[in-house]
């Protein structure tokens, strides 16, 4: 049995093709960036209306999704005020984004990649990241 270790650029596509399906159906101009297990980034697209600044937020949150094994709107819930990760925005150089949009993506049990979408709300921009998870 094959055993995929890290996502590939043929995986990162078919993530961005579901999440740009997914953003045009919610109206949702979004930024998605897929990043492979070692947290470098495969591909990124800024859909036509998609924010600049949401640039790097996108890219930032599919790092973050991976080098805290977790999605992006649960590591927000704890960085809080008074919550037990409260700060952690400020760690990894200020790559380490808190709110929704970031996804692991997991083959079986192993962390491959992460997917990160940044240019609506929260709740969209969840959304578009969930409808990518689902291909791989």
């Amino acid at each position: 049995m094959l055993k995929l270790t890290s996502s590939s650029l043929e995986d990162a596509k078919r993530l961005i093709c579901a999440a740009e399906a997914k953003a045009k159906a919610i109206g949702s101009p979004s930024n998605i960036a897929v990043v492979d297990a070692g947290g470098n980034l495969l591909a990124h697209v800024r859909m036509d209306g998609a924010q600049i600044a949401s640039i790097s937020h996108s890219i930032n949150k599919a790092f973050t999704s991976l080098a805290c094994k977790l999605p992006t709107y649960v590591l927000g819930q704890d960085a809080q005020p008074g919550g037990q990760l409260y700060g952690v925005s400020n760690t990894v150089e200020g790559r380490i984004i808190t709110f929704a949009g970031g996804i692991p993506l997991k083959f079986g049990h192993d962390l491959v990649g992460a997917v990160g979408v940044s240019g609506g709300t929260a709740e969209q921009d969840r959304e578009v990241a969930e409808a990518a998870e689902t291909v791989l």
